[in-house]
């Protein structure tokens, strides 16, 4: 596109950047947290966890393939609860800021996530998110096709790895959140204020564990809890996975990057069905948490309700969301993510 080409207008006569910026307006006026519901929903997912838990240990004692179906609902609190820590990462589920590092950094002993380096990792995600130059924090690596082409023959091969579901979903999880996270290098080094949060973290779950293993035995604490591990980290994993890689999201170099068209452009709509939607905590609502993440879990789908334009923007059914499975470049002459198998219909010497 030439750059004197004038920009184009919605049927309001609004540019992209100006529906954008009036779209955080609106959403900004969401950012209001309630301390009863921030209390109540705290109260009833740790509750649920425990309860959980506590009944998955007692289970096992007859038959442990019996609280292999319980690890289900089990992930599905932790992941809620990691979400919590998520909204108390961006200081929106309560209004102290201190209250908000306290309760992320307690819940981050249960979702094996230090909380300061976390929160830093993922608010770098949020400043940078859609930005090509600006890749490499708290995301998922992805290249474009031009990159990708450039790469030698072991190199496409160790992306190619890289980006299958096996890996990123299966491989990658756990190594995030049980290894790479006891000691996260990648900022580690510029930000080396943050290395006594994430050791205090560590000697944290190493209390806790010895603990229960002393109690219930060791042998029994990872029975139980591998489980849930597993099944929570895959499935947060693929929920930040769809959020940005679809077909249609946002990828720009710096000077035609826009904070706020990535926002609603480069953030999808997950629209999941109930109780998919309570158990995530509406984190699907993403465009809307992108334009405004001060904006506590349980006010996104009031704002979405009551702006009706939100609705179509980058939106995902839970069927349509299997199909970004496929995709792992950045095709930036179509401006859209693809497959390989895409790729080579464009090169075909490029397979």
């Amino acid at each position: 596109m030439l750059s004197d080409a004038p920009t184009p207008t919605d049927a309001a006569g609004e540019t992209p950047s100006e529906r954008a910026r009036r779209w955080r307006r609106i959403a900004a006026s969401y950012a209001v947290p309630s301390l009863r519901r921030s209390i109540l929903q705290l109260i009833i997912t740790l509750a649920a966890f425990a309860a959980i838990w506590a009944g998955m240990v007692a289970v096992a004692e007859y038959s442990y393939w019996a609280t292999l179906p319980l690890a289900v609902p089990a992930a599905a609190f932790l992941i809620r609860l990691f979400l919590i820590q998520h909204d108390c990462g961006h200081h929106s589920f309560f209004k102290s800021r201190r209250l908000n590092d306290i309760v992320g950094s307690v819940i981050g002993l249960l979702t094996l996530t230090p909380h300061g380096y976390w929160r830093k990792a993922h608010n770098i995600h949020h400043a940078t998110s859609g930005n090509l130059d600006k890749r490499g924090i708290g995301d998922i690596s992805i290249l474009t096709v031009r990159e990708y082409l450039a790469l030698s023959w072991w190199k496409r091969l160790g992306y190619r790895c890289y980006r299958h579901p096996l890996v990123f979903l299966g491989i990658g999880p756990l190594y995030v959140f049980v290894v790479k996270y006891r000691l996260p290098l990648d900022l580690l080094s510029k930000h080396r204020d943050m290395i006594p949060g994430v050791l205090a973290t560590n000697l944290a779950i190493g209390l806790i564990v010895a603990g229960l293993g002393w109690w219930l035995g060791f042998a029994d604490v990872l029975m139980v809890h591998a489980p849930i591990i597993t099944l929570s980290t895959m499935a947060g994993v693929w929920l930040f996975y769809v959020q940005h890689q679809f077909e249609d999201t946002y990828w720009r170099q710096t000077k035609d990057w826009s904070f706020h068209e990535a926002a609603i452009h480069g953030s999808s709509f997950y629209d999941l069905p109930q109780p998919l939607r309570w158990l995530t905590a509406d984190i699907g609502i993403h465009h809307i948490h992108h334009l405004s993440s001060r904006i506590p879990n349980y006010r996104l789908a009031e704002c979405l309700a009551d702006h009706d334009e939100m609705r179509d923007v980058g939106r995902l059914t839970l069927w349509q969301s299997l199909s970004c499975l496929r995709l792992a470049l950045w095709d930036e002459d179509a401006e859209r993510l693809i497959g390989f198998r895409s790729l080579r219909q464009l090169a075909p010497a490029a397979g």
